[in-house]
C-alpha cells in the first residue's frame, strides 16, 4: 500500500514539473528578447526608418499602433510639468480617428459664382441684290464681321425670324393732301404683323405724343390707336398780305427797309408772312426709342416712321438720338412720303441717295443708314400700304450675327462695325454702322 502511494506521488511530481516547464515556455514566447547593447554611433539608417515612420509624430507610429512607451512617458511628464492643467485633459483623437468632413453631393453644396459682364454684339443684316430683292440662304461661313477694322469671331448665326417690337410713328405735320393719303393707308398696318408682334403708336405735330403703349399687333386696341393717329395735316394755301407786319419791320413808326412797305411813293412791295412750321422729328424718334428700350431682350426693336423726313424745332439733336438708338440696338425703318418721295420712288439704300435740293432737310435716310434700317419711298395710297408689309417682311428675312466684343461695356466710345460676304459679288449689305457699348444691354457670364 505504501509503495503504491509513493508511485502515485512520484507520478504527480513529474506531471507538476512538466506543467511548470510548459508555462515557462509560453511566458518566454510572449516576452520579447531584451535588446542587445550596441556601441554609440552604430545605429544604421535602416534602424532609423523602422524607429520613426513618415507622418508619425511624438512617438505615434504611422499605422496607428502604440508607440515607444518610454518616449510617451517622457513627453507626458514634461507636458505635465510645463502645463499642469492640460495633463488632466483626455488625449484628443489621432488623425486616423478623426471623423471625415461632411461633403455634400454634387450640385447640392454652396456655390460661389463670379459674374462677368460680356459685351455681346448682335447685328441684324439685310442683304439685297442690285435690283432690291432679298438674297436668302447664304452660308454662315461666307460672312465676315469687323469691329474697328479688326475681324471678329462669329459665335452666333441664325436666319430665324425674331418677334418684333415696333414703335410706329406718324408725322401729323404733313401737308393736308399727303396726310389724307397717309390716313387712308393706316388701315393696312395691322396686316403686316403677326400675333407674336407688339406695336406702340406715336404721332407728332408741334410735339410728340404716345397714342398707345405696346399692345398685341392683332388686337382691337391697335386699330383704335391707328385711327386716332389720323390728322388733318397742314394747310398749304397761298399766304395773304395784311396784318400787323404788313409793312415790314417798324421802328418808331418808320420802316427799317422801305422796299418792304406796301405801295405808296416808295413803290415798295408787300412781304408775305409765313407761319412758323414745326417738324420735331428728332424728339419723336427719341420718345419712341425710350419706350422701345424697355422691351425685353430676344425681340427685334424696330422704329417705323411714316414722314417726309423734315426736322425743325426739336429739343434733341440728331447726334444724341442716334447715340441712344445704337446703344439700345434699335433700327429705324420708314416710308418716305410727300415731296421727299418724288425724287426716289421705291427702295432706297446708301448707294442710291441723290443730292438734290428737295431733300436737303430730309434726315430720315440718315437715321436709317446709321442704324441698319431701310426706307421705301411712296406717293400713292396703294404704294404706302404695300410698303408696310414689304419692309416688315424684309425685317423677318434678315440674318442675325453675334460676336463677343473686346470693348468695355462701361466705355462710351463709338465702335464701327462692318459686315462682308465672301465669294458673292454685287450684293447690297445693310447693317448698322457701329454701336455704343451699354452695360444695360450686355449679357453676363458666370464662372
Amino acid at each position: 500500500m505504501r509503495d503504491t502511494f509513493r508511485k502515485h506521488a512520484a507520478l504527480a511530481g513529474v506531471l507538476l514539473l512538466l506543467m511548470g516547464g510548459v508555462a515557462r515556455a509560453q511566458q518566454g514566447a510572449a516576452m520579447p528578447d531584451a535588446p542587445t547593447p550596441q556601441p554609440a554611433g552604430s545605429e544604421s539608417l535602416g534602424d532609423l526608418k523602422e524607429t520613426v515612420k513618415p507622418g508619425a509624430a511624438n512617438g505615434t507610429p504611422a499605422n496607428g499602433g502604440s508607440g515607444n512607451q518610454a518616449a510617451g512617458q517622457t513627453s507626458s511628464s514634461s507636458s505635465s510639468s510645463a502645463t499642469p492643467d492640460q495633463s488632466a485633459a483626455p488625449p484628443g483623437p489621432t488623425p486616423d480617428q478623426q471623423e471625415a468632413p461632411d461633403i455634400p453631393p454634387p450640385g447640392q453644396g454652396p456655390v460661389q459664382t463670379l459674374v462677368i459682364p460680356v459685351n455681346e454684339v448682335l447685328l441684324s443684316v439685310t442683304i439685297r441684290d442690285k435690283k432690291g430683292a432679298m438674297v436668302p440662304a447664304i452660308d454662315s461661313r461666307r460672312f465676315r464681321v469687323f469691329e474697328d477694322g479688326v475681324r471678329q469671331r462669329i459665335v452666333f448665326f441664325t436666319t430665324d425670324p425674331f418677334p418684333l417690337s415696333v414703335a410706329f410713328v406718324v408725322d401729323q405735320s404733313l401737308p393736308a393732301d399727303v396726310m389724307n393719303r397717309v390716313n387712308e393707308s393706316l388701315a393696312a398696318v395691322t396686316g403686316a404683323f403677326t400675333p407674336a408682334d407688339s406695336v406702340a403708336v406715336f404721332g407728332y405735330n408741334s410735339s410728340p405724343k404716345m397714342i398707345t403703349d405696346f399692345t398685341g399687333a392683332q388686337g382691337a386696341r391697335l386699330s383704335v390707336a391707328l385711327n386716332e393717329a389720323k390728322a388733318p395735316g397742314r394747310d398749304m394755301g397761298v399766304p395773304q398780305a395784311g396784318g400787323p407786319m404788313d409793312n415790314g419791320i417798324m421802328i418808331n413808326g418808320k420802316p427799317v427797309d422801305p422796299n418792304t412797305t406796301t405801295g405808296g411813293s416808295t413803290g415798295g412791295i408787300t412781304t408775305p408772312i409765313f407761319p412758323k412750321e414745326y417738324h420735331p422729328l428728332n424728339d419723336a424718334v427719341l420718345a419712341a426709342a425710350v419706350e422701345l428700350a424697355k422691351q425685353p431682350r430676344g425681340r427685334r426693336r424696330i422704329l417705323y416712321i411714316i414722314s417726309d423726313g423734315k426736322e425743325q424745332g426739336s429739343k434733341a439733336s440728331y447726334k444724341e438720338v442716334v447715340r441712344y438708338l445704337l446703344s439700345n440696338n434699335i433700327s429705324v425703318y420708314g416710308t418716305l412720303v410727300g415731296e421727299s418721295a418724288i425724287w426716289g420712288l421705291g427702295y432706297l439704300d446708301k448707294f442710291h441717295i441723290p443730292l438734290v435740293p428737295t431733300v436737303r432737310d430730309n434726315i430720315l435716310p440718315k437715321y436709317a443708314l446709321a442704324t441698319g434700317g431701310t426706307l421705301d419711298s411712296e406717293v400713292s395710297e396703294n404704294g404706302m400700304q404695300l410698303s408696310f408689309s414689304k419692309i416688315v417682311n424684309g425685317v423677318r428675312d434678315q440674318y442675325t450675327l453675334g460676336y463677343v466684343s473686346h470693348a468695355n461695356v462701361l466705355a462710351s466710345r463709338f465702335h464701327t462695325t462692318e459686315v462682308r460676304v465672301e465669294g458673292i459679288p454685287n450684293l447690297d449689305i445693310i447693317a448698322p454702322d457701329g454701336y455704343y457699348p451699354s452695360a444695360h444691354n450686355s449679357n453676363t457670364a458666370s464662372r
